[in-house]
């Protein structure tokens, strides 16, 4: 599980991120990304950036509740492993496709980076 801190749970932040976030894709999973303005800290005034913070959508498209549970942990797991790879601020949305319940897990992993490095090619050249 991710803590607390990494974690996009706000409908509100969901649908910024889906609506103005840059987007990429392929047939297993969908990312969208934007890169959120830093944050002020509180005590010193400095201008801090937050953690970036990641959300899942699996619709029941991708399979039953078996089957959604296990690509949400997956991609959970995958998403941990690519932590210093996802820029400070950022809020991700990652979306599976109906293809990611029957994708391996290193599948997963493969279109992940490629979907993340897209898109955040994509963030950076919008700003």
């Amino acid at each position: 599980m991710l803590p607390a801190m990494h974690r996009l749970t706000s409908p509100r932040d969901f649908s910024r991120v889906v609506k103005s976030g840059s987007r990429a894709g392929s047939s297993v999973l969908v990312v969208h990304e934007v890169l959120d303005g830093p944050r002020h800290g509180a005590e010193t005034g400095a201008v801090l950036p937050g953690p970036a913070r990641v959300g899942f959508v699996v619709s029941k498209t991708v399979g039953n509740a078996v089957v959604r549970n296990r690509v949400k942990r997956r991609l959970r797991h995958l998403c941990k492993e690519q932590w210093s790879t996802l820029p400070d601020g950022g809020m991700i949305v990652v979306r599976a496709m109906p293809g990611s319940a029957n994708a391996s897990y290193a599948e997963l992993r493969v279109e992940l980076s490629r979907c993340l490095s897209r898109a955040q090619k994509r963030a950076g050249s919008a700003r």
